[in-house]
C-alpha cells in the first residue's frame, strides 16, 4: 500500500526553481542544481522552512542546528547562504568562516569570541543564530604562546547555550564526524550529536568551483 503524500503548504518543485534562480542572482550564471543534489537541498528547505511534517518525514529536528557535509566544492557555503533568505529575521544566521574566526582570536584574545557566546544575544533576550563555514580546517589560535583550539571553545560554549536558552548554530564541514571527534575530542563530538541535524551531500556531488 503506497503511502499517504505528505501535507505541506510548499510546492517544493517550484521551490527548488526558486533555489536556482536565487543562486544565480547571487553566484553567477554558473549556478545550478545537480540532480544528486536535490535531495539535500529539499531537506534543507523544509527545515529552514519550518515546515514541519515534511521535516519530521526526513528526520529532522527543527530544534537543532544543521551541520552540512560534503565533499570540497559541492556548494555548501553558497547553499547556506542561499537558505538565509527562508527564514525569519530572528532565525537567519550570520556566517564566519571557521578560519576567520581564529584569525580573530588571534588578534583579540578571547575578548573576540563574546560575539559568538555570552554576547549573542538580542536586546530581547532572544539567542542568535550564527553560522560556521569549513569547520575543522581551521588553524589552532595562539595565546601568550599557547595553542588553542578556538573553535572547540566556541562550541562548547554555544552547546551550553544551546542546552540552557536554545541557541541555534549551524556548520558546513568537509570532514566527516570521526573526523570532526579526532580534531574536537569525544566530548564535543557527543554534544554535536545533540546540538545538529547531520545533513550530508553525496560524496559524487560534482565540485561547482570554475
Amino acid at each position: 500500500m503506497s503511502q499517504d503524500p505528505i501535507a505541506t503548504p510548499y510546492d517544493y518543485h517550484f521551490m527548488l526553481q526558486y533555489v536556482s534562480k536565487m543562486g544565480k542572482d547571487m553566484f553567477g550564471r554558473d549556478f545550478v542544481i545537480e540532480d544528486v543534489d536535490r535531495p539535500v537541498i529539499t531537506r534543507l528547505l523544509a527545515y529552514f522552512l519550518k515546515d514541519k511534517a515534511v521535516a519530521e518525514s526526513e528526520g529532522l529536528d527543527l530544534q537543532k542546528g544543521i551541520l552540512l557535509m560534503g565533499p570540497t566544492g559541492c556548494g555548501k557555503t553558497a547553499i547556506m547562504k542561499i537558505m538565509r533568505n527562508f527564514c525569519t529575521a530572528r532565525d537567519r544566521p550570520d556566517f564566519r568562516s571557521s578560519n576567520e574566526v581564529v584569525l580573530d582570536f588571534d588578534l583579540r584574545g578571547y575578548e573576540s569570541l563574546t560575539q559568538y557566546t555570552k554576547g549573542s544575544f538580542y536586546s530581547n533576550g532572544q539567542p542568535r543564530v550564527y553560522g560556521f563555514d569549513d569547520l575543522g580546517l581551521e588553524p589552532e589560535g595562539h595565546l601568550y604562546g599557547k595553542s588553542v583550539n578556538v573553535m572547540r571553545e566556541v562550541l562548547l560554549s554555544r552547546y551550553n547555550y544551546f542546552i540552557s536558552r536554545r541557541m541555534m548554530t549551524h556548520v558546513t564541514t568537509k570532514l566527516y564526524s570521526e573526523e570532526l571527534g579526532e580534531i574536537y575530542g569525544k566530548h564535543i563530538r557527543s554534544r554535536m550529536r545533540e546540538m545538529f541535524n547531520q545533513v550530508l551531500f553525496v560524496d559524487s556531488s560534482p565540485d561547482k568551483r570554475h
